[in-house]
């Protein structure tokens, strides 16, 4: 029959999940220790707990050697000699155990014995949540959230704690205690304070745990998963691939109305899930995996090395590269390729570019230069230099390699390539001094042609203003038509009298200075000057007077009626 210390050992031992004979040690050791210190000795000692009675006994144990010669350490070995004085069945090798009484331990080692025992149930404990749970990383438990501390959450996964950090979170996910959540055991960490578990849900397996749950055709494996990428709390983009040709892995995915894929989004808070159909070519896959943009073409710049060109058009570039590049990113570690995505106007520009250099790249042979010897440029050319750009690149080392090209050679060459492009940089300067100069002479022509400008502008507003005086006669000559139109035929008003109506008219000619005036206001002005009072003129200058000829008109002063037919 067990004892009770025993007894109590083994409920313990239940209680923290243990080994019960980690605990017996634990107790050994603590009575090892306090025995130490009672004795103050340094001698190899050892206890031992009877499980039927429960007493422990402690003992100094000395290994048993041939002679005293050969004693080295007196508290840890003993000489046969004196080792069968004391057991006669001692032999050499063996062990020689001296029992140390404990019953004489008093307060203190039993404190100290305490300690030891719970410092060993500790570390034992410990082991035992690190081994629990190394072998469980990546597996899927459901746990209950215990407590908030800060920004990090402690969950209870039932035989330890886990804690889940922000970045393990998904920003969309807030928790409160008692609530319970599906987490990923992401790793075991061994600290000072023991092991911690850290939970995640924000790692790509929780979402592929999902989906093994909800769709039973990846539960039985006709569909699988071959890749998945995730932002938590923002996109996860996932591949699938049925095994079965009738069966449609993004249809058995999506479900009906959307019920699978929408039970797996509540899960995850409102994250958005793309469900793309896997392609071994990867161009088709890059173009699936880039949706909801549509892809004008791809391109495989580098495949050993993973690279993709994908062209959209201008419209559709800011939705395939995505919310601060979300949606290119995603489809890169969906891929495990390297995308570069480029839209058509970037993609002509890059090209015409590339053009424009081929067009522009000078190739200048080595006959140009003047100062190279005909003997060095036939061994340039053997050597593969055919053009002085290539010379111009090459460093001396890289000349001397050339045969027949040593450091004197190397010296004519460097001589002469240097020459050739000093006379190019030399004509270009007095190109530039020629277009200088003309510059300047474009600039003083320049500088003539606003005061002929204004000129001209001038002239223009003259005209302007005669065409607008001559549109105003035409207008009131047609109004005045009009209203006789209106009146029948009836008596013009002497104001309105026109200049044909002759019995309106005086039968003396008055000049005033009044009646010039309104002649010259309407246009119907006679070079001649009519000022009232000439006669008490002053008389004039000479050389003040201007005399104008006017010239003769036939018929000017015969009366209508004496005029030809064609002038009336």
């Amino acid at each position: 029959m067990a004892s009770e210390l025993y007894n109590v050992i083994d409920a313990l031992s239940r209680e923290k999940g243990i080994n019960p004979d980690i605990v017996v040690s634990a107790v050994e050791d603590a009575i090892v220790v306090a025995t130490r210190k009672y004795y103050k000795t340094q001698e190899n000692l050892r206890a031992e707990l009877d499980k039927e009675t429960g007493h422990i006994r402690a003992y100094a144990v000395r290994t048993i050697v041939d002679n005293s010669d050969l004693v080295e350490d007196p508290n840890g070995q003993i000489s046969l000699e004196d080792a069968r004085r004391i057991d006669p069945a001692a032999e050499v090798g063996g062990e020689l155990r001296t029992e140390k009484p404990t019953d004489v331990l008093g307060r203190i080692a039993a404190q100290l014995a305490k300690q030891v025992i719970f410092q060993k149930v500790r570390e034992a404990e410990r082991d035992t949540v690190y081994n629990e749970y190394i072998g469980r990383v990546g597996e899927i438990i459901n746990a209950t959230v215990k407590r908030v501390e800060g920004q990090d959450v402690i969950v209870d996964l039932g035989k330890a704690e886990a804690r889940m950090p922000r970045k393990e979170q998904s920003r969309l996910e807030s928790f409160s205690p008692g609530e319970r959540a599906r987490v990923v055991i992401s790793r075991v960490e061994k600290a000072a304070k023991g092991p911690q578990v850290v939970a995640s849900r924000a790692v790509p397996e929780l979402v592929t745990h999902l989906f093994q749950t909800e769709v039973p055709e990846i539960y039985d494996n006709t569909v699988v998963i071959r890749a998945i990428a995730r932002e938590a709390g923002e996109r996860t983009k996932i591949a699938v691939m049925s095994k079965d040709k009738d069966v449609d892995p993004v249809g058995a995915c999506v479900g009906m109305k959307g019920m699978r894929v929408q039970s797996i989004i509540r899960e995850l808070r409102g994250e958005k899930i793309d469900i793309i159909e896997y392609h071994d070519d990867p161009v088709t896959f890059a173009e699936k995996a880039l949706q909801p943009a549509k892809v004008s073409r791809v391109t495989v710049l580098e495949g050993q090395e993973k690279h993709l060109e994908v062209i959209v058009d201008d419209s559709q570039l800011s939705l395939a590269i995505g919310k601060k590049g979300q949606n290119v990113r995603l489809a890169a570690k969906l891929l495990g390729w390297k995308i570069d995505i480029k839209s058509e106007e970037e993609k002509r520009q890059e090209v015409e570019a590339q053009m424009s250099q081929v067009m522009t790249q000078v190739s200048t042979p080595l006959d140009i230069v003047p100062d190279l010897e005909p003997g060095i440029i036939e061994k340039l050319v053997a050597a593969g230099v055919t053009t002085v750009e290539q010379v111009a690149d090459m460093t001396p080392e890289q000349l001397e390699e050339i045969p027949g090209v040593g450091p004197k050679t190397v010296e004519k060459i460097s001589i002469a390539v240097n020459n050739y492009f000093s006379s190019l940089d030399a004509a270009a300067a007095a190109a530039e001094g020629e277009e200088a100069v003309t510059a300047e002479a474009a600039t003083e022509e320049g500088a003539v042609a606003p005061e002929e400008a204004g000129t001209a502008e001038e002239a223009t507003a003259t005209e302007e203003v005669v065409l607008a005086e001559e549109a105003g006669e035409d207008a009131a000559i047609a109004e005045q038509d009009a209203r006789l139109a209106a009146d029948g035929g009836g008596e013009v008003p002497a104001e309105e009298v026109q200049s044909g109506d002759l019995s309106e008219l005086p039968t003396e000619p008055e000049a005033s200075s009044e009646s010039v005036e309104e002649l010259v206001e309407e246009g119907q002005y006679f070079e001649a000057e009519v000022v009232d009072g000439v006669e008490n003129a002053p008389p004039a200058d000479v050389a003040e007077v201007t005399t104008h000829e006017r010239p003769v008109v036939e018929g000017e002063n015969l009366p209508d009626e004496e005029l030809p037919g064609g002038q009336r």
